[in-house]
């Protein structure tokens, strides 16, 4: 009855896991989870209350299907005031968050037999759309002490007469890596005289503890040419409940066919998550940003702290995102076995990282209070012991 590409989908390995220990817990085990890519904090309440006065207003209805105007007009500011970046309305489409910019941006050009490379670790969704819409999946191996950020060399080296796109995420889910501007020069040198799309999931902008941010896009106007850039609000402004993503991108006729698609799929974002989505924007937000930031940047630096001293983990400092990469492989090499036992024996969840293309890791969100963060290392130090017996 099913279609063979349905039945070769993969189920998101992190909200099966964050499904799974929300279960326990309802059952009434003691669990701490690490698994969601997901803030803690409520959503900044000068957004709450744009949404609220768009209810009372009416602002109730269907809207131009790539969103309304004055919300494509916010995100072409805040792309131009954040990113050195600029798209006109006509370059610009809001989505129901950006997993569905990234669908839309795969059917609307990927097809059978097409290679996407892909630097792993990466994020669960990536391969599954890519081979959904008929793609192949090139994998781009990295490693800890490459701060899990491809080389010129290793790009070029992947390049074929196939290639259709690359898919760069800085910074990064699962390993909190941001490329530099100097790195991301040296990849676009590599591109330089390809058709290659670069989609460039910007997603975590805000959340960048060392360094500065640069956008794929803003390194040469041949890579912005090339560049559809995706982001959001979901992680930086805690709005992940309300779905709002946006693509942007100098290619018209690109937005033209994924609003086309948009048109016959899902139609419009909420009408009310749009109005809410500009004041997260227009910089209202900046000091509920810099707060959630700040406090993101503590956890990180006990959580790394406190893993480094476990004897037989260790884990890389990310510059930015809300995750550690932890590496297990000293204690055990299948992660998915890892993980299930660290649940079912000490009642702590994170996710496996075989589901980001690495074997030998797990993703560990801080996400959550720092006292949650003590607890919860504290366990898996003492699952670890158990197995180095």
């Amino acid at each position: 009855m099913l279609t063979n590409r349905i039945n070769t989908l993969s189920e998101s390995i992190t909200i099966a896991i964050t499904t799974l220990a929300q279960e326990l817990k309802a059952q009434g085990k003691d669990i701490l989870s690490f698994s969601a890519g997901e803030p803690d904090f409520d959503t900044p309440q000068v957004i709450k209350d744009s949404a609220i006065a768009a209810i009372n207003e009416g602002f109730t209805k269907y809207t131009a299907v790539d969103g309304i105007p004055a919300l494509k007009e916010a995100i072409a500011t805040k792309l131009k005031r954040d990113n050195n970046l600029k798209y006109a309305p006509n370059q610009i489409i809001a989505n129901n968050g950006a997993k569905h910019s990234l669908f839309n941006l795969f059917a609307a050009t990927i097809d059978v037999g097409d290679e996407v490379i892909i630097p792993s670790p990466y994020w669960v969704t990536y391969p599954e759309l890519v081979k959904y819409c008929g793609g192949t999946v090139v994998e781009i191996e990295t490693q800890d002490d490459s701060g899990f950020k491809i080389t010129a060399e290793q790009l070029k080296n992947a390049i074929t007469a196939k290639t259709k796109m690359l898919i760069l995420t800085t910074p990064s889910n699962p390993t909190g890596s941001v490329y530099s501007k100097e790195e991301l020069t040296a990849l676009a040198e590599v591109l330089k005289g390809t058709d290659i799309i670069v989609a460039s999931d910007e997603m975590y902008e805000k959340l960048v503890y060392e360094g500065e941010f640069t956008s794929a896009a803003a390194i040469s106007e041949d890579m912005y040419n090339r560049t559809v850039t995706i982001n959001g609000l979901s992680k930086s402004v805690a709005m992940t409940g309300w779905r709002f993503g946006y693509m942007a991108a100098a290619n018209t006729e690109l937005i033209k066919a994924t609003k086309k698609l948009q048109s016959q799929s899902t139609s419009n974002i909420n009408s009310i998550t749009q109005h809410a989505a500009i004041t997260g924007l227009n910089g209202s937000a900046d000091a509920d940003i810099e707060m959630m930031r700040q406090e993101f940047k503590k956890r990180r630096d006990e959580a790394v702290k406190l893993f480094n001293v476990v004897d037989g983990l260790s884990v890389v400092k990310p510059d930015g995102a809300f995750y550690l990469f932890v590496n297990i492989k000293e204690v055990e090499q299948d992660s998915m076995k890892f993980c299930k036992e660290l649940l079912a024996e000490h009642g702590v969840a994170v996710v496996p990282g075989v589901g980001f293309g690495s074997d030998g890791y797990f993703r560990f969100s801080f996400a959550t209070d720092i006292e949650s963060i003590r607890t919860g290392i504290a366990r898996i130090e003492e699952f670890v012991k158990s197995l180095k017996k």
